[in-house]
């Protein structure tokens, strides 16, 4: 399968991610490793806070959302990296038993002055749970390569 180069990247269009379904076994993992603050660690400990149950952490539900961005199309791109994220805002506390899906909107595609070969593709991306809720919204840029032979224009 032919990877997708910064050409097939136009504005609007759209991705889907997921759906991931999210365990009470894997965000204590995650929080064990990663976030060990009790509320990501303990069911009763995340109800006596304000988030109300068992939760990931933030970077949990930052990292499963890029699994997600990676199996809808990154692994499928000629991606050559980022140089960041615009913002990354937890809406909502993903729970024990949420599951997860949501778009990667293209914004805008230009190409990079100092690389011609490279252009940089920006993304808003829009997680939701099952009840429809914004639990996650982003925005980033990635580095994505041009079709071999292909010359940028601005």
């Amino acid at each position: 399968m032919t990877k997708l180069a910064y050409e097939d990247f136009k504005p609007e269009r759209e991705f889907p991610l997921g759906p991931k379904h999210v365990t009470a076994e894997e965000i204590v993992a995650f929080a064990s490793e990663f976030d060990p603050q009790p509320m990501h660690l303990d069911e009763e400990a995340g109800r006596a806070s304000i988030l109300g149950g068992l939760a990931a952490s933030g970077w949990h539900t930052s990292a499963m959302f890029m699994r997600m961005m990676c199996d809808s199309y990154l692994l499928n791109t000629d991606a050559q990296g980022a140089p960041g994220i615009d913002f990354m805002d937890w809406k909502k506390p993903v729970l024990a038993g949420d599951t997860l899906s949501g778009r990667s909107i293209v914004l805008e595609a230009r190409p990079m002055r100092s690389r011609p070969a490279i252009g940089i593709v920006k993304f808003r991306h829009e997680i939701e749970n099952q009840r429809g809720e914004l639990v996650c919204l982003g925005e980033n840029a990635t580095m994505v390569r041009l079709r071999a032979g292909a010359e940028a224009t601005a």
